[in-house]
């Protein structure tokens, strides 16, 4: 079975020195590009992070400080990376959740505009999670009957969710061979960050955690606008600022 694609979608798998989006940093990442006609198209990079990499996390995937230490930085192969990127949608393993928040805090840090605006976004274990609970391993055996070898290496990895997302087409006749259905499919809510920190509600944007949680960002900014200072100045994904400031911004220029 191919995917019915009406333009490229890109898989993407990130290895970094640890679990937090906000303060660690991608080590490694291995694209594959679906073209809408089928044609694959691959990237695979290893990046120094400027930051010494945890024993723990080089003992998951195997990358250790002197590996990456001669490897260019992510602000060295950003502009690459985002023209390999260019109208594609989106897929991984858990990329909703960490693949892509991880590389939209990259693209920030180093000031190029990478929106997911109009892109749409597959994770495979949403998929995998709704219809069979386990992990990569056991899906990749489960749907492609095959044991994953080198697991936690980013390119074993995005093509192991690529094979593991056409099982899922197969098995399931619920499932739509199209990426807009897939989409929407995998996604637990419509987010205006990828930190979900806000959420739309009938096109409008709604505060999704504290003591916000459930009213209009419109109205809260209007009442208490020092809570807008309080997040910028925290610990809060680069791409949560951005859509709060964004959403600041149109409401002073409606104010005009």
């Amino acid at each position: 079975m191919e995917l019915k694609l009406d333009r490229p979608l890109a898989f993407l798998d990130i290895e970094s020195t640890g679990l937090s989006v906000t303060a660690d940093r991608i080590i490694e990442i291995a694209i594959l590009k679906i073209q809408a006609n089928g044609a694959v198209e691959t990237k695979e990079f290893r990046i120094n992070p400027g930051i010494p990499i945890p024993k723990e996390a080089s003992m998951i995937h195997g990358i250790y400080d002197a590996d990456v230490a001669e490897e260019p930085s992510f602000r060295d192969i950003s502009s690459t990376l985002a023209l390999f990127l260019t109208d594609c949608d989106l897929g991984g393993y858990n990329s909703n959740y960490f693949d892509v928040p991880m590389l939209m805090e990259e693209f920030l840090r180093v000031d190029i505009n990478f929106s997911i605006d109009e892109r749409r976004l597959i994770d495979v274990q949403r998929i995998f999670h709704m219809m069979e609970k386990r992990t990569l391993t056991a899906a990749y055996q489960f749907y492609c009957n095959k044991e994953l070898k080198d697991a936690h290496t980013a390119a074993a990895d995005t093509h192991a969710t690529y094979e593991v997302l056409i099982g899922q087409l197969e098995k399931y006749q619920e499932l739509e061979n199209n990426v807009a259905f897939l989409d929407q499919f995998t996604r637990s809510e419509q987010f205006v960050d990828l930190g979900r920190r806000m959420i739309y509600k009938n096109n409008e944007a709604y505060f999704n955690f504290g003591k916000h949680k459930g009213k209009k960002v419109v109205d809260v900014l209007k009442a208490e606008p020092q809570y807008y200072d309080w997040i910028m100045n925290n610990d809060f994904l680069q791409h949560t600022k951005a859509k709060l400031k964004a959403i600041r911004d149109k409401q002073r220029t409606n104010k005009v």
